[in-house]
């Protein structure tokens, strides 16, 4: 970390940037009239809030910030706008980060004895937001029924029974915390700005649908290894800085202590070349094949810490 120090102020800026920029968003979400304004906010709402998902990124793996603290409690912040409880949704992606390519997570494949039609499901809620909605009504759970989060629940299907396998039971209070604040701030926003319900739902969307097509896509056809199994993708260049370098995905899997900051200048060599996001995303709708060969998860059983 000597030669990649945290970039922690320019985080904490851009993270108060990112903030009003999205309740700018809301905010306008409740004065403007027609479909084609809230089309417009919701592909605002897209881009401002993948933004801040790429820095809260950096919180679930410590690097927005040396203190913990802020370096959480920023990342619950940003997760508010999500909307999902922080400490839920870093438990998924650091446990992404061990059960990548392996069986327990080949959105790609299906197995023997495996149902092609619900493998192609899976993977066409991925490609159109529904994952992303999934997700979001999660927070009802966390409230309501926290016990709908276990592994037993998910027993028909392999990779959610894996994420729900690796969550520690110690932060299920402060998930149901953070679940709360969801309701609190989206109900306080839509009631004191007066936002349609159409209106809030379709500018979230707009985020919803983005993160959840880019969920898999650096992921795709690629080697089933845990760190290799990802890809470098570009769009162009303005959206790649908004978006905070996330798209250099496998120099990120490869070396996930680094920051954001600093990813283009890791790797050099063909394996590292960028290809198009859009084809990338569009080759997905090949949809999953079946899989010869089985790759085990070698931390199947280990909770997240």
């Amino acid at each position: 970390m000597k030669d990649y120090p945290l970039p922690s102020r320019l985080n904490l800026g851009i993270a108060a940037a990112q903030i009003a920029a999205l309740l700018a968003i809301l905010w306008g979400a409740g004065k403007v009239t027609g479909a084609w304004p809230v089309v417009a906010l919701a592909a605002a709402y897209g881009v401002v809030m993948n933004s801040a998902y790429a820095l809260l990124h950096e919180a679930e793996h410590n690097l927005l910030h040396p203190n913990p603290r802020v370096n959480d409690g920023t990342g619950a912040v940003l997760a508010l706008f999500f909307p999902a409880p922080f400490h839920l949704i870093r438990q998924g992606h650091l446990g992404h980060h061990l059960r990548n390519r392996s069986d327990d997570e080949a959105f790609d494949f299906y197995f023997e004895g495996e149902h092609p039609v619900w493998k192609w499901l899976q993977l066409v809620g991925i490609l159109t937001g529904l994952f992303w909605i999934v997700l979001a009504l999660s927070n009802a759970l966390a409230v309501l029924k926290p016990s709908m989060l276990s592994p037993g629940r998910a027993k028909f299907d392999r990779p959610s029974a894996a994420v729900l396998a690796s969550l520690n039971p110690k932060y299920e209070r402060l998930i149901r915390v953070e679940a709360l604040g969801v309701f609190l701030l989206h109900g306080t926003l839509a009631w004191v700005w007066k936002i349609p319900a159409t209106h809030y739902a379709a500018v979230l969307f707009g985020f919803g649908f983005l993160w959840s097509a880019m969920q898999y896509v650096h992921h795709f056809g690629t080697v089933r290894d845990v760190q290799k199994g990802a890809r470098n993708l570009r769009t162009f260049a303005p959206l790649d800085l908004i978006w905070l370098n996330h798209n250099w995905h496998l120099n990120h899997h490869l070396s996930p202590t680094v920051p954001w900051l600093y990813l283009p200048f890791l790797h050099e060599g063909p394996e590292f070349a960028r290809s198009s996001l859009v084809v990338a995303y569009l080759k997905m709708w090949r949809g999953p094949r079946l899989a010869r060969e089985h790759v085990q998860n070698r931390y199947a059983g280990r909770i997240i810490r």
